[in-house]
């Protein structure tokens, strides 16, 4: 998986069915929206647009599908005089596009209406709104969030006689957590615990609930904490779950089977991953629940988890701005989230559409509710930088000998961390 990517794209042949166009710009006036999904997020995504265009018959939208590298595809379209009116923000990747002049800074429509705004932000999550405010401005809206934490098979969990907390605020330490995935494992049929996500980013956030930030600050940071020793402690423990408990498939291992494979076939206990993996395991046979990541020893209180949000944008040089705002107010408002929240593929970013009845009865067959509604308010922004592609690069390829076993975390420091914090220091 590549580590901007959160979702399995949406295959081109799937997407002829669902979607009206393909390319970018037209003569018509249609307004258009760039974003990413698989089939049944499209589809989602299309719900939305047809409550929309009911309140707003004189606007009509063209939807544009997102290939593999959504940065790339916008700068090229935007080179072109075909930037998308409406563009889905994502929050490792929006920062360059504003500091590039491609996102237009939501704070001029914001301060038109103030009851607007002054509501919007009261109803909204700050850990979720905030990620999208870069150097003073506002280039998005959220428009829902993923997070990361772990669902586990009730089954196999009754089997062993283990419950896992239910609860951010009660998260279970890392002791408590090696135990539970050692009794779990059986070699040769069941791991105690599989990754879906991508594994630096699960390792760091390890890191980050062993009590150290992994980046300050969040937004555009000036430096990372990779030799922080909490945070190294994390991350290693993190990498020993399958190089040396053996709790875990090894890096090499993923390739051939996924975790979430793993999982349907009641081959793994726990799962890591976001809420976009839901869609994928209900209704498959399989009696799951979720549960909060674990607590280190210098970590704590509660649990956390990253930001894992992505919101809507408008393009600075859009000849519909007015248009747009319409849209993006609409879908990232009560109406557009109740719509998320009944779907139960996405998790809604306004409260009022989190503690609905439509986002409960989609999720009815979870016990542990509140890992899904506490979320957003228990978790942590990755870091916003324009020179996250770079520091990605970087970080990937050091990560990946600790991860497979080749080296210590500490050796992440002071190596890998000066040469970050120099392409930082370069903004």
């Amino acid at each position: 998986m590549s580590p901007v990517r959160r979702r399995t794209l949406l295959g081109s042949a799937l997407a002829a069915p669902l979607l009206a166009a393909t390319g970018c710009g037209s003569a018509d006036d249609a307004l258009t929206f760039f974003f990413q999904a698989r089939p049944e997020e499209a589809r989602v995504r299309l719900r939305i647009i047809e409550e929309f265009r009911k309140r707003h018959p004189d606007i009509r939208i063209r939807t544009i599908m997102s290939g593999p590298d959504p940065q790339q595809q916008l700068l090229t379209y935007c080179a072109g005089g075909k930037c998308p009116d409406v563009i889905m923000a994502w929050e490792l990747l929006y920062a360059g596009l504003a500091e590039r002049g491609v996102l237009l800074d939501l704070r001029s429509l914001l301060e038109r209406e103030p009851g607007y705004a002054e509501t919007l932000r009261k109803d909204s999550y700050p850990a979720l709104y905030d990620t999208f405010t870069y150097a003073g401005g506002q280039y998005a809206l959220p428009e829902q969030w993923s997070g990361v934490f772990l669902y586990y098979s009730r089954e196999l969990f009754a089997a062993a006689g283990l419950a896992p907390p239910a609860r951010w605020r009660d998260a279970w330490s890392f002791d408590e957590f090696l135990d539970a995935a050692r009794t779990l494992t059986r070699p040769g049929r069941t791991w105690g615990f599989a990754d879906a996500w991508v594994p630096y980013y699960s390792a760091a956030c390890f890191g980050m609930n062993n009590g150290a930030e992994w980046f300050t600050p969040s937004v555009a940071p000036t430096r990372t904490n990779l030799g922080d020793p909490r945070f190294a402690a994390g991350f290693q423990f993190y990498a020993d779950l399958a190089v040396r408990h053996g709790v875990a498939p090894k890096v090499g291992d993923r390739l051939s089977i996924s975790a979430q494979d793993l999982f349907l076939g009641g081959r793994a206990a726990m799962v890591l991953g976001g809420h976009w993996l839901y869609s994928e395991f209900a209704g498959q046979g399989i009696s799951l629940d979720v549960t909060v990541l674990p607590v280190g020893p210098h970590g704590g209180p509660g649990g956390i988890t990253a930001v894992g949000s992505t919101g809507l944008s408008i393009a600075a040089n859009s000849p519909r701005i007015e248009q747009a705002w319409e849209f993006v107010k609409f879908a990232t408002g009560p109406v557009g989230q109740e719509i998320i929240a009944a779907s139960g593929l996405f998790v809604p970013v306004l409260k009022s559409a989190m503690t609905s009845s439509g986002f409960a009865a989609a999720h009815r067959d979870v016990g542990n509710l509140a890992v899904f509604t506490e979320g957003p308010e228990n978790s942590r922004p990755f870091p916003i930088t324009p020179a996250w592609g770079k520091v990605s690069a970087l970080l990937e390829r050091g990560a990946n000998r600790v991860l497979r076993g080749a080296a210590p975390a500490t050796s992440l420091t002071p190596g890998l961390t000066s040469d970050i914090d120099l392409l930082l220091e370069d903004r």
